[in-house]
Formats: C-alpha cells, sequence, structure tokens
C-alpha cells in the first residue's frame, strides 16, 4: 500500500536524519540513539499526541523565557527536544510516520504495518486531525491483508519480533483478528489458494502455524477447537509443534511411525531447558481427551522427555494415564525408560519399573471401567468374572508384554522383590496362555537375585501356572534348583497327569472310531433296507394299475352285453337257455360268457357241417 506524493527530502547521516526543504528545523524527535531534525508544523497537523505535548513543552519554555536574564539563552531553547522511546515500532515506525505527515511516499506493507499501526495510535493520528490520517489508512489497508494466509501469518511473526510492538498489537485486538482468520480457513475445505487440492492433505497448515510463538499457538489451537476442528487434525497438528520445538523428540519424528514430514533444518535448537518443560507441559495440557488420538509411541515419548526436563506431578501423571489406556498398542522397545539419576542416588534401578507399574494399574482400571459400560449400572454388582472378547484380547497383548518387559529389567541387581513381584502379580492368570515367558523371566530374576528368602520364592513362583508350561519348560523347571521343592513336585505331577490324559484320550479315540464305524455299518444296512422297501412299493403300485385296467375292461363288456336286449325275445330266450345249459358245463376257472362263446363256435360248425 502506498500512500503520499512528494519525492524524499529525508536524509541519514549516521544516527541522524534531517530534512530538506530548505527551512531549519525547529523540533528534535529522539528514539533510542536515533534523532530526527523536523519540522513542527507537519507533526501538529496529524498528530494530536505530539499537539498536546508540544503545546506543553511551549508553555513551559514561555514562563522560563519571562524569567531569563538575556537574549541568548532564549535563542538556545528556539529548538524543542521531544524523547519518544516508548513508540512501538521504534525508529523505523516514526520514519513512515514522519514522511506521511510530510506527504512523502512511503510504502505500508505486513512487515510494517503492524508498527506503524501502533505507532499512528500512540500519536493519535485520528480523523480529527486530517482527513484519510494514518489510522484509518492503516486499518483499511489490515482489513484486506488479513484475508490473506501468508500475509497473516507474516503480521503475527512480526508482532511476537518486538514485546513492545506486540504489547500495542494486543491492545489494538490485532493478535486476535489474525489469529480468528487463520482459524477459519484451516477449519473450513480450503486452502489459501482456494479449494484444497487432491495432492495437499488436511496437513498443509500444520508447518506454517508451528512458526508462531507458544502463547499464539494455544489461542490458535483452542480458537480451531471452538470451529469444530477435528480433534485428530489438532493432535497432529500438537505433535508437529512439538518435534519442532523439542530436541528430544527428533527421534520420533524420524521413527516409522511418524507421519510427519519435518525438515530438519527447521528443528529449534537453541531452546532453554525450562522453556522446554514449559512447551512440554503446555502441550500435554491441550492434547484432546479422546482416546486415540496420539498414539502410544508418542506419549511415551512425551511421558519419556518429562522426565529428562522435571516435568509437573500432574503433566507425567495425565501422561500415565494415557498410555494406561491405550497400553495394548504400545512396543516392547518403548517401555524401556531410563530411570531418572537425578531423583535419587547411585544405588538405584536402572529402568523406571515403578512407572511402568502405575501404567499397568491404569490400562487394569481403564478394563475395568469398559467392561463396567458393557455390562451397565444394572450390573455393576456382576463384573467380577465378566469380560469381553476385546477386553480379552487387550489383557492377553499386555501379558506377553509385561513379561517380556519382566525378562528385561529381571537382571537388574538393584531391582527390588518389593517392586518385581507386584509387577509380575498385577496381570491375571487368565490372561497368559501359555507361562513359558513369565517362568522365563522369573528365572532370569533368581539368578541375580541368589539372596531371595523362602516365602519370596513362594510368592514369587506360586504366580506359574504348572499346566500352563510346555514340555521344554516342564523339563527345565524340574531341573532348576532354585525353585521351590513344592514347584519342582507340582511340575512333575502335573506331567504324569497329562501324559495319563493323552493315553487316555488314545484309548478314547479308538474306542470312538470302532463304534464309529459300526454305526456307518449299520446306517448302510439301514439304508439297502429303505432302498428294498421303496422297490416293493412301485411294484405294488404297479400291480394296482394292473387291477384297475382289468376292472375297466370287464365295465365295458357288462356294456356290450346290456345291447342285446333288442333281440327278438325268441333269440333271447334260446340265448338264455343256452346260457343256463352252458352254465352247467362251465367250469369253475371259466366266466358264463366265455362258456357260451366256446358253445356257439362249435353250434356253428356244427351247422355248417350238416348244410
Amino acid at each position: 500500500m502506498k500512500l503520499g506524493c512528494k519525492p524524499n527530502v529525508f536524509e541519514r547521516n549516521g544516527q541522524t536524519w534531517n530534512c530538506s526543504s530548505g527551512l531549519p528545523s525547529d523540533i528534535t524527535i529522539q528514539i533510542g540513539e536515533a534523532s530526527f531534525n523536523l519540522h513542527k508544523f507537519p507533526l501538529l497537523s496529524r498528530s494530536g499526541y505530539l499537539a498536546r505535548l508540544i503545546g506543553e513543552l511551549k508553555k513551559g519554555n514561555d514562563d522560563e523565557d519571562s524569567t531569563a536574564e538575556n537574549g541568548e539563552e532564549s535563542s538556545l531553547k528556539a529548538t524543542t527536544l521531544l524523547n519518544l522511546h516508548h513508540l512501538p515500532g521504534g525508529e523505523r515506525s516514526f520514519e513512515i510516520v514522519s514522511k506521511f505527515c510530510y506527504g512523502i511516499k512511503v510504502e505500508i506493507c505486513a512487515e510494517n504495518l503492524v508498527a506503524v499501526r501502533c505507532a499512528a495510535e500512540e500519536l493519535e493520528m485520528t480523523e480529527e486531525y486530517g482527513e484519510d490520517n494514518l489510522i484509518t489508512q492503516a486499518e483499511s489497508f489490515l482489513r484486506k491483508l488479513v484475508g490473506n494466509w501468508n500475509d497473516t501469518l507474516h503480521v503475527l511473526n512480526t508482532c511476537q519480533q518486538d514485546d513492545l510492538l506486540l504489547l500495542g498489537a494486543e491492545k489494538l485486538q490485532i493478535v486476535t483478528r489474525c489469529i480468528h482468520s487463520l482459524a477459519v480457513k484451516v477449519s473450513s475445505d480450503r486452502t489459501p489458494y482456494g479449494f484444497c487440492p487432491a495432492d495437499i492433505g488436511p496437513d498443509w497448515w500444520y508447518e506454517d502455524v508451528s512458526s508462531l510463538n507458544l502463547s499464539m499457538y494455544k489461542r490458535f489451537i483452542s480458537e480451531a477447537n471452538t470451529r469444530g476442528m477435528p480433534s485428530e487434525l489438532v493432535a497432529e497438528s500438537l505433535v508437529f509443534y512439538a518435534t519442532r520445538h523439542l530436541p528430544g523428540l527428533q527421534k520420533y519424528a524420524n521413527s516409522s511411525s511418524s507421519s510427519l514430514s519435518l525438515p530438519s533444518s527447521t528443528v529449534t535448537t537453541t531452546i532453554s531447558s525450562a522453556d522446554q518443560r514449559i512447551l512440554l507441559e503446555e502441550i500435554v495440557s491441550m492434547l484432546p481427551a479422546e482416546k486415540g488420538v496420539a498414539t502410544t509411541k508418542l506419549l511415551l515419548t512425551f511421558l519419556h522427555s518429562s522426565m529428562i526436563l522435571h516435568a509437573g506431578e500432574s503433566c507425567r501423571e495425565n501422561l500415565e494415564k494415557r498410555v494406561g489406556a491405550q497400553l495394548y498398542e504400545a512396543a516392547l522397545e518403548d517401555l524401556f525408560m531410563i530411570r531418572n539419576m537425578d531423583y535419587s542416588g547411585g544405588d538405584t534401578m536402572f529402568y523406571d519399573v515403578e512407572c511402568i507399574q502405575r501404567i499397568l494399574g491404569h490400562f487394569m482400571l481403564s478394563e475395568k471401567m469398559a467392561v463396567i459400560n458393557q455390562v451397565g449400572e444394572d450390573g455393576v454388582g456382576e463384573v467380577m468374572g465378566i469380560t469381553s472378547p476385546t477386553s480379552e484380547s487387550h489383557m492377553a497383548t499386555v501379558g506377553r508384554l509385561v513379561d517380556g518387559y519382566l525378562a528385561q529389567v529381571a537382571p537388574d541387581v538393584n531391582l527390588k522383590f518389593d517392586i518385581f513381584q507386584p509387577l509380575a502379580a498385577t496381570i491375571p492368570e487368565h490372561a497368559r496362555t501359555s507361562d513359558d515367558d513369565f517362568y522365563h523371566a522369573i528365572d532370569i530374576y533368581l539368578k541375580s537375585h541368589p539372596n531371595l528368602s523362602g516365602s519370596q520364592l513362594e510368592q514369587l513362583c506360586g504366580l506359574i501356572n504348572c499346566q500352563k508350561l510346555s514340555l521344554e519348560a516342564c523339563t527345565h523347571a524340574a531341573q532348576n534348583e532354585k525353585l521351590p521343592l513344592r514347584m519342582a513336585v507340582q511340575i512333575l505331577f502335573f506331567e504324569q497327569l497329562r501324559l495319563r490324559t493323552s493315553i487316555a484320550s488314545w484309548f478314547f479315540v479308538s474306542d470312538n472310531l470302532e463304534s464309529r464305524c459300526n454305526s456307518n455299518a449299520m446306517e448302510l444296512e439301514k439304508r439297502g433296507e429303505e432302498k428294498s422297501v421303496d422297490e416293493m412299493r412301485i411294484r405294488l403300485m404297479k400291480l394296482e394299475k394292473e387291477c384297475t385296467d382289468i376292472k375297466q375292461e370287464m365295465t365295458n363288456m357288462g356294456k356290450v352285453k346290456r345291447s342285446w336286449t333288442t333281440l327278438p325275445k325268441r333269440v333271447l330266450s334260446m340265448r338264455l337257455k343256452g346260457n343256463a345249459g352252458a352254465r352247467s358245463f362251465c367250469s369253475g376257472d371259466e366266466t358264463p360268457v366265455d362258456c357260451y362263446k366256446d358253445k356257439k363256435i362249435n353250434g356253428d360248425s356244427k351247422m355248417k357241417k350238416k348244410k
């Protein structure tokens, strides 16, 4: 934005600025080590603050002139001297302000806008002291500039470079307006260049906002949350910010589980330990409360850094609860957090096992609460013994994780029994499908701590379920002289019981196989009988059909017999007599009709012979 039209008449000689307008200067403005030899009238016509200040000085000078003894002393006070060391922006901002008052060409951009706006406000350059004064011009340009993403970031970065300038910008709500503009843009589906292209992901703004200081960044995240920013994006942005400013998190940024693309050249390494501690505590407090928004590996990395930086107790407790809620996603190597030696003397554990114990306690509590939520309030009293498939899977995963961790920390000679035994007993027995790894960890601990008492051995070895040991583990345990005698006897007993069970199951399988063969033979025989019955049924149906056909033929023959009644009675009587005589000659197997037919044939043959 360009203001003014007159050529530049300002000249600089070292730390002194002079206005070569042809008139001698009558006022000197001192700002820091720089001084401006200017004229009162252009400044008074635009600045209310300078007009009031010069008026007060002039009144004081007049009072002094009235008591002066000679004119030479009065001429020395002709030039007014003002100190503006408190002016926001200092020498650079006043240079632009003074040139604006003279009407000289000046250019306002994102880099100097905040300084010019704050200086104009401090000098009271309102419309009362000139139309289109500097406050109006700067506000108009600020409204346009806030609509651009890069310019808005530039304005905020300029504000945080100078505490005095930041104070003036906060007073004028410049920082608030810029943060609101950024939050609106990241909460929509647009980038600074319009709609989000397919090759630009939703994390396009992470690196840009990570250049803000912690105070501005917190306000930006709060504004984004208010506008409905997804928790996943908020968490990723917080991780990016922390990874950029905390050197201890560079290892996580370079790991395979991290999706951050953080250039190594942008990582800040000059931040002090105290500032790192404050930053870490703030980042942890801003993490969304939803489970799973941050990976377990990241949370464990935060926890390790909090121990190194001596973060507050609330920060560490918050991280331990978060890790415990999703401990089933952790990797074994992430649990090996070296204990901070500053907390105690040299005779201490190498790993912070107590921290893992607390994390495991939070995990057990979270799983119990998950089961309670599934059962419901009416079944709270029946939660004991009730599990869900998800809970069982999580418990089994954490069980394997704890067994591996115990095997790693067991060789530490400073690991006390009062710490190792409760950690080993935290995982319930049903969470392990096999106790081989658990037995291996206890065996390592017994070798590293040979001075355990008998009761301690009983407590520790009593956690092992001998029935869940493999043949190799049982063989090793039976020959392990460090185990109590009772446990060796139990192992031999269960091995013998297992052998008997195997033999009995073998005979049971053979008996089942024989009975199954017999049942298969009976089934085949039954199927053959059923087939014979089906064939008999088909034959019977055929016979019934044939019988029906015969009855039909006899019915048709009866109809022919009734048609003979139309013959003369004499022929009918002869026929009847013949039929009556024929009955006597008919055999028991012949019907009267068949007998009659035979007689008729014989009679006809006799008649032919007579003729």
